[in-house]
Formats: C-alpha cells, structure tokens, sequence
C-alpha cells in the first residue's frame, strides 16, 4: 500500500542535484523551530553529502554531455555522474543490468568525457 495516489511527473536528478534540493530543505526546516529534523531526510542529506563529488551544475552538465552519445540514456548517464567510473571495469558495472554492452571504444569514449568532469 502506498500513501500516493498517482505520478504526476518524474524525473532523473543526480546525487550532487539531490544534495542541492536537500540542502535547501534543511535550511528551511532549520528557520522553523517546531519542525523537526525527520530521521528519514537527516539520513538522505548524510548520504548526499558523503557521495556527492560534483556540484549540481558540473553534474547536470555531464549527465547532458553523456546522454548526447548515442548508445546512453539519461538514467544511465545519470548513474555514470553519481559513480565517476575511472576504468573500463567500473563502466561495465553500471551497464551490467542491461540488454547490451558497449564496446572498447564507445567505453573510452564515455571515460573521456568523465575525465574532464572528475
């Protein structure tokens, strides 16, 4: 059972864009002295601030370079953003789950375009 009764939209943000968001949540909820720190969120923001190694524009901009190549989209770009992957074996892992691989080539043509970024 969920507490939502419908998407209304969706959308595919990195983990530095995430860490934006909450930030900003957190320093709302810090104004209200009533309003406390959710265990739930204080989690995320911990998360984000551990894993988070790009700022959100540098993230957002690499997940549009990444997906202007032909054989990615946007939630494997985004995964390849929030990874930073610096070999050809930690590349493969993010494409592990799907229905095609990509070859020597069009891997060192995605940690190129990692390497200016990380």
């Amino acid at each position: 059972m969920t507490i939502f009764k419908e998407k209304i939209d969706e959308e595919y943000v990195t983990i530095s864009e995430a860490k934006e968001i909450l930030v900003d949540l957190e320093a709302e909820r810090a104004e209200d002295e009533d309003r406390d720190l959710r265990y739930e969120l204080a989690r995320a923001i911990e998360h984000v601030n551990r894993f988070a190694r790009l700022d959100a524009e540098e993230s957002r901009e690499l997940v549009e370079e990444l997906a202007e190549l032909e054989q990615i989209d946007v939630p494997t770009a985004v995964k390849i953003a929030d990874l930073l992957p610096e070999d050809r074996t930690e590349l493969r892992s993010v494409f592990a789950q799907e229905r095609y691989s990509l070859d020597g080539d069009e891997l060192d043509d995605v940690l190129d375009i990692v390497a200016k970024y990380a």
